[in-house]
């Protein structure tokens, strides 16, 4: 039997095997640094009108600090539901239910809703939580090249059983948005139904931030979405809606669900707060859309360093090798950017990057002296 010195020497090999190929991670508190590095896309983490908002209604409600215990159990509350009801009108769905994350709600959904004859389908650039609710479920699992159609296809016509298929709206990684209605089109094609996550188009895209698929009118196209507030709306949590069957299926077999403690109600009402923020009428991404195109535009691409197209508040900058993309992002780091390198395994190797988050709480300013810095550092 391993002891326990033998267990940790074991982990602790792996580990330097990591440092030695630049691969060790490490947690990191920037103090004082221009944040283009944060998925707040929409600055309501930030915002003082929502701040007040939850403060006000938690203190008026009267809401205890926890949810003491799973929304089967104890924690589940009339405005839960009524949040879940509010949600779902908003997305033009039937139906939806909240998980207490984005991670959970994908994992426990690929988990449970195909069987071992069934087939999933996914862009292999598909987020690592589908990857690990897809590993959960007993269906046969297949890959096909990010936004190419034609692999889709042959990988649709291969598929047995009920079909999957699984898309992220807006890449996190690569900030490039899905071919949806040609994916929709092709799902309609094999009778598969579509799966979008929507985590980093929602407040940034569609009629009052609904997300892409709102974007291209494919609500009643596609079976289920994905959204997650942990992003653009600067809160904690993510909903999943479709119909009012997946959504008791979900209560009953979803295990991320049925074995996790509640969202408490101070999450629950900074969710209601963000959605009526992004729906007032003083709130605007005007701002947002000026500094994407002001970044793209004055971006300088030089020897093998370019950038992804993207017309989302992703911007990312490949510089391929891991050591390259870290030494450029803490060299824009001590220049006081807080801009972080993405490497193997969230990217593939050669494909190295610094992935820049735009917020509307960054100025012209703020940007141009990062596109300078960008320009002008040796890589």
């Amino acid at each position: 039997m391993a002891t326990t010195n033998s267990i940790n020497e074991s982990l602790q090999h792996i580990l330097n095997k990591r440092k030695e190929d630049a691969l060790y991670r490490t947690l990191q508190q920037p103090v004082g640094l221009v944040d283009f590095c944060s998925n707040d896309y929409l600055s309501f983490a930030r915002n003082p009108e929502i701040k007040k908002e939850v403060t006000d209604l938690s203190t008026q409600l009267n809401v205890l600090n926890g949810a003491t215990g799973s929304r089967s159990i104890s924690g589940n509350t009339a405005f839960a539901e009524n949040l879940e009801k509010q949600l779902a009108a908003f997305h033009s769905a039937e139906a939806g239910l909240i998980f207490t994350s984005g991670y959970t709600a994908n994992v426990g959904l690929f988990s449970c809703i195909a069987k071992k004859d069934d087939t999933i389908i996914t862009d292999e650039l598909i987020h690592a939580s589908i990857i690990d609710g897809c590993r959960l479920s007993y269906a046969k699992r297949y890959r096909f090249a990010h936004n190419d159609t034609a692999d889709l296809e042959n990988k649709l016509s291969r598929a047995t059983g009920n079909i999957f298929v699984a898309v992220e709206s807006v890449y996190s990684m690569d900030g490039d948005i899905a071919l949806l209605a040609e994916i929709s089109s092709l799902c309609k094609k094999y009778n598969a139904a579509l799966i979008v996550d929507e985590a980093h188009a929602i407040g940034v895209f569609g009629k009052n931030g609904r997300g892409l698929v709102n974007h291209f009118n494919l609500e009643n196209e596609v079976w289920t979405r994905i959204y997650t507030f942990g992003k653009a709306m600067g809160c904690h949590g993510a909903s999943i809606t479709g119909s009012e069957t997946l959504r008791n299926y979900l209560i009953n077999f979803a295990r991320s669900f049925i074995f996790t403690t509640a969202l408490p109600m101070h999450s629950l009402i900074n969710i209601q707060c963000a959605y009526h923020q992004l729906t007032g009428s003083n709130f605007s991404i005007a701002p947002l859309t000026e500094l994407i195109h002001y970044f793209k535009n004055n971006f300088q691409k030089h020897d093998d360093v370019y950038l992804i197209d993207s017309i989302a508040p992703v911007q990312c900058v490949v510089i391929p090798g891991v050591a390259r993309a870290k030494s450029v992002a803490g060299k824009l780091q001590e220049k006081g950017f807080d801009v972080r390198a993405i490497v193997n395994p969230s990217v593939a190797l050669g494909k190295e990057r610094l992935r820049i988050s735009l917020h509307l709480h960054n100025t012209i300013g703020e940007v141009d002296a990062l596109l300078t810095a960008l320009n002008t550092l040796s890589v």
